[in-house]
């Protein structure tokens, strides 16, 4: 008989958010995948919770180099419990390959589920939460960040992302930049810990207060484009896109963003930079 794979969610920052069956997951589990030891043995401590089981560590870089022995204990019948250092498991976290393996070798899969960062700075950003999306993290260089911003830039849904404390100051510039000084944001730093903070304003307004420099675990949340249209003429709406090509932008990522400030749909913004790269007629 095949064991089962649980996917633990594990407390953000406060260890009373933990519920008591993630604690019997714990005590019981015959194997325990971690990213980080100390901090699962932390836990156990602050939960006061017995490990009985074999601890392993599983993190990016030994993530495939452990699934055939954790495959192995799952088909000896073992319960496995996988827990990241904070939230649940495959978001943004190890887990994935795991899960997929364990899937695919008709292993049963189930959770306890927990605290997500995700759910949680959507909760508290005050923008709309009715639709969104998860982007997870942004790319660490600045002209791959600003094409992944262009990408979204008619996305209605709130968005949000992971990004790292001392990125944060050029990843809301660049967001700035693409989706508009005034597009609502919320920065959510060290969320449910002695120091969380939210800070809600324009992109702009953000990146500078950024700028002095930020600690902790970031969760950035940006409001959806809004739905207007701006009335430029054809010609304006041609030189704002040739704007951004000169800053930088490729076309399809400049059509983007200007369709992000303006509102209007991708074939008005085309056809006018079409229509201004077309010769002129010769006049009589």
């Amino acid at each position: 008989m095949s064991g089962r794979l649980v996917l633990g969610g594990a407390p953000l920052g406060q260890p009373g958010d933990v519920g008591p069956r993630l604690r019997a997951a714990m005590a019981t589990a015959d194997v325990l995948a971690c990213e980080d030891t100390r901090r699962l043995h932390r836990l156990a401590a602050d939960l006061e919770v017995t490990l009985t089981g074999r601890v392993v560590t599983f993190h990016e870089s030994v993530e495939r180099a452990r699934l055939p022995g954790l495959l192995a204990a799952l088909a000896e019948g073992r319960t496995v419990l996988l827990l990241t250092d904070a939230g649940m498991p495959s978001v943004s976290d190890p887990g994935y390959t795991l899960v997929r393996a364990a899937i695919d070798a008709g292993i049963e899969v189930t959770s306890v589920p927990g605290p997500s960062a995700v759910i949680t700075a959507l909760a508290v950003s005050g923008l709309p939460v009715d639709r969104f999306c998860f982007e997870g993290f942004l790319p660490r260089k600045g002209g791959e960040r600003r094409s992944r911003f262009a990408g979204l830039a008619d996305e209605r849904r709130t968005m949000v992302f992971f990004e790292s404390p001392h990125r944060l100051a050029d990843a809301l510039a660049d967001a700035a930049a693409v989706l508009g000084d005034d597009r609502p944001a919320a920065v959510c730093r060290e969320l449910t810990k002695t120091h969380e903070e939210v800070r809600r304003g324009g992109l702009a307004e953000l990146a500078t207060w950024a700028a002095d420099g930020v600690r902790g675990e970031i969760t950035l949340v940006v409001a959806g484009a809004p739905e207007r249209a701006v009335d430029l003429t054809p010609a304006e709406l041609a030189a704002e896109v040739a704007a951004e090509e000169a800053a930088g932008a490729p076309r399809k990522d400049a059509i983007r963003a200007v369709m992000a400030r303006t509102g209007l749909p991708r074939r008005a913004v085309y056809d006018a930079v079409v229509a201004a790269k077309s010769p002129r007629a010769p006049k009589a």
